[in-house]
C-alpha cells in the first residue's frame, strides 16, 4: 500500500537504529542512531521541509519529529560500536561496528505517493533495496546515495560490518540515474572514482581533512573545520544533511560541501545524535542567505561546481558561527549532565561517569561492565 503524504522538499529513506557505544568493555552510551536521524536533525534545525521513511521494531525507544513505520513482528536495528582504548594525538578514535539486530527492509510500497525535489537513500543496515532506489529515482528530481547504503555486508555470525565492491553491490546499474554519490575515504577504496565521476557527482569525505568533490570535468578540494573528535558516529550523515541543505538553498556545490563539513565537525564533538545551539543554527541560516544573495542564487551546470569569489569568506563566517557554540560550552560548564556541547571536551567516560547512561530496558543484552564498574 503506497503511503500518501503532502508534498515535501526532501525525502529521506533509511531506518532508525539503536546505537550502543562501548569502550574497554564499558557501555558508555545508548543513543538514537541511523543516518536518517542525523540527516533529519540537520534539516530540521535549518528549517528544511522533509519526509522521512524509516522502519523500527516494537521495541523502539525514542520519540522523533518524523515518526517511523513500526513493524510489530520485528525488533529495531541495533548496532554496537566498539572504540579503541587509546586515541591518537588528534583525538581520533577508530571503531569496530557490528549489526546485532536488523529490522525489515524499506520496500517501494513504503514510499510516499508524491514528488520531491531531492531524495536521499541513506540506509545503514542493508534496508535499501535496488527496487526501492529505483522507485526513489522515479519520484525524486535528484537522488543522493550514501554508498554505505549499498555496499555494506554483515557477518552472519557476529554481525561485523564489511564492505563489498560497488560493482558487486547490485546497485551499479542505477548510478547513471543518480545525482550524487557520497563516500568516506575508507569506502572510496571499494569504488573507482575516476570511472564513477563520469556517471554522477562523487563526494569523498576525509574527516579532519575536509572533503573532495569530483565531477566529469574536474574536482575541487573543500576545506575542513577544526573539531575535537569524540564520537565519529553520524559525522558523514550530518555532512550529507548540510550538503543537501546548501544545494536546496541554491548554493554552488563547493559552498554546499563546505556547509556539510561544518555540520560534520559539529557532530564529532558530541556523543551520538548532536544537539545544535539555536543561536548557532540562526547564524548559519543568516550566513547561507547572505552567501546565496552574493552569488545570485541558482546557476547553470558550468558554474555550479566552481569555487566562486567569497568562498573563503563563507568558510570564515561559518567558523565564526562555531564560536557561538564555544560560548555555550562555557555557559553550561556548571550543568554538565544537561550540556551536550561538553561531550566534545571531556571524552566518553568523563561525560558519563556517575551519570545515567542506559535507557530503561536497555537494548544491550550482554552482561558487561558499566561506567560505575558494576555489572
Amino acid at each position: 500500500m503506497v503511503r500518501k503524504t503532502s508534498n515535501h522538499s526532501v525525502l529521506i529513506v533509511g531506518n532508525y537504529c539503536h546505537d550502543v557505544l562501548i569502550q574497554n568493555g564499558i557501555v558508555l552510551a545508548e543513543t538514537l542512531g541511523g543516518a536518517a536521524s542525523f540527516i533529519s536533525n540537520v534539516l530540521n534545525g535549518l528549517s528544511i521541509s522533509c519526509n522521512l521513511i524509516a522502519k523500527v521494531g516494537h521495541d523502539f525507544k525514542y520519540e522523533t519529529n518524523y515518526p517511523p513505520i513500526v513493524v510489530s513482528s520485528s525488533k529495531t536495528t541495533v548496532f554496537h560500536a566498539y572504540f579503541d582504548s587509546i586515541s591518537d594525538p588528534s583525538g581520533h578514535q577508530d571503531r569496530l561496528l557490528k549489526r546485532v539486530c536488523a529490522c525489515d527492509p524499506i520496500r517501494p510500497s513504503d514510499l510516499p505517493d508524491a514528488k520531491f525535489d531531492y531524495g536521499m537513500a541513506v540506509g545503514v543496515g542493508g534496508e535499501i533495496l535496488p527496487e526501492t532506489l529505483e522507485k526513489m529515482l522515479e519520484i525524486c528530481n535528484v537522488v543522493f546515495v550514501d554508498i554505505q547504503s549499498i555496499i555494506r555486508v554483515f557477518n552472519g555470525v557476529d554481525g561485523t560490518v564489511n564492505l563489498v565492491s560497488l560493482k558487486d553491490s547490485g546497485f551499479y546499474h542505477l548510478l547513471p540515474k543518480i545525482g550524487y554519490l557520497k563516500a568516506s575515504s575508507d569506502e572510496a577504496l571499494f569504488m573507482d572514482v575516476e570511472e564513477l565521476r563520469k556517471l554522477c557527482c562523487v563526494v569523498v569525505t576525509y574527516g579532519k581533512e575536509g572533503c573532495e568533490v569530483y565531477w566529469r570535468d574536474g574536482k575541487v578540494k573543500i576545506s575542513p573545520f577544526l573539531a575535537h573528535q569524540i564520537d565519529p558516529t553520524g559525522a558523514g550523515d550530518s555532512f550529507l544533511g548540510g550538503f543537501v541543505t546548501g544545494l536546496f538553498q541554491g548554493l554552488a556545490v563547493p559552498d554546499a560541501a563546505l556547509l556539510g563539513n561544518f555540520f560534520g565537525s559539529m557532530t564529532v564533538a558530541q556523543i551520538g545524535l548532536p544537539k545544535f545551539d539555536s543561536r548557532v543554527l540562526q547564524r548559519v541560516k543568516d550566513e547561507v542567505q547572505t552567501r546565496k544573495m552574493s552569488c545570485g542564487g541558482r546557476r547553470g551546470d558550468e558554474l555550479r561546481f566552481m569555487k566562486l569569489a567569497g568562498h573563503d569568506q563563507f568558510h570564515a563566517s561559518l567558523s565564526a558561527a562555531k564560536l557561538v557554540s564555544a560560548c555555550a560550552i562555557q555557559e553550561c560548564q556548571q550543568d554538565l549532565p544537561n550540556c551536550p556541547a561538553m561531550t566534545g571536551e571531556r571524552g566518553f567516560v568523563a561525560q558519563y561517569n556517575g551519570q545515567p547512561k542506559l535507557l530503561l530496558n536497555s537494548v544491550y543484552e550482554k552482561s558487561i561492565q558499566t561506567v560505575e564498574g558494576k555489572p
